[in-house]
């Protein structure tokens, strides 16, 4: 296993941790609690709103990206030469995303991203984070036992498969392709598509196989 690692700051000289609130969250949450008080908001309602944008809305666009790649070669080879560029070309740019690069799973390797200081994360690609990649026990663990992390996850690998993981900054940013699964020669895009989930884009998990995903 190696690790490729950054320092990363906010611009300013200061590193950013996730182990307690920020003031910008902590005002979040101060209002949250005010208007929930007060029977404004339904803190389930705002859950769910949040969850659709973790797992459905945000990470499509990735899904989208990835299924290009499978099907089309060119875009591949494009897309490990120049994320950055690659990813912009199907309209997903923005702050959190301005600087890509993405690592492809092969039979022998599988990549696994973390931001080991805060939570560095490709929000245009993959929309919000999970609560899980910010915090302090997957950060550490993701370095220290990549393999036992991704057996908590469900996600138990050959032995002679080799773990790379790599530290996102805040000037460079990762999107794992997945392995493209067996049985999908014939589905176009959008099919393939179905098949990325957003853990495989971070490699906590595999892409999804035809049958799994009906």
């Amino acid at each position: 296993m190696s690790k490729h690692h950054r320092g990363h700051d906010d611009g300013h000289g200061h590193h950013h941790h996730a182990n307690q609130f920020t003031d910008m969250e902590a005002r979040v949450k101060a209002l949250e609690t005010v208007l929930t008080e007060k029977g404004l908001i339904d803190p389930a309602a705002i859950d769910a709103i949040v969850e659709t944008y973790e797992t459905k809305i945000g990470p499509r666009n990735g899904a989208r990206v990835v299924a290009k790649t499978w099907s089309d070669p060119d875009f591949a080879d494009w897309l490990k030469r120049d994320a950055t560029a690659a990813i912009a070309s199907l309209g997903f740019t923005g702050r959190q995303g301005e600087h890509m690069r993405a690592v492809f799973n092969t039979p022998d390797t599988h990549n696994l991203i973390v931001c080991t200081l805060c939570s560095c994360y490709p929000w245009a690609v993959l929309g919000l984070p999970p609560v899980w990649y910010k915090a302090p026990p997957y950060r550490s663990r993701a370095v220290i036992d990549p393999r036992g992390v991704l057996a908590e996850f469900g996600l138990e690998l050959p032995g002679a498969k080799k773990i790379r993981v790599w530290d996102s900054t805040a000037e460079l940013r990762y999107l794992v392709v997945p392995e493209r699964p067996e049985g999908t020669a014939g589905l176009d895009e959008e099919a393939l598509a179905a098949l990325v989930t957003r853990d495989s884009m971070i490699g906590t998990g595999l892409a999804l196989s035809p049958e799994a995903a009906r």
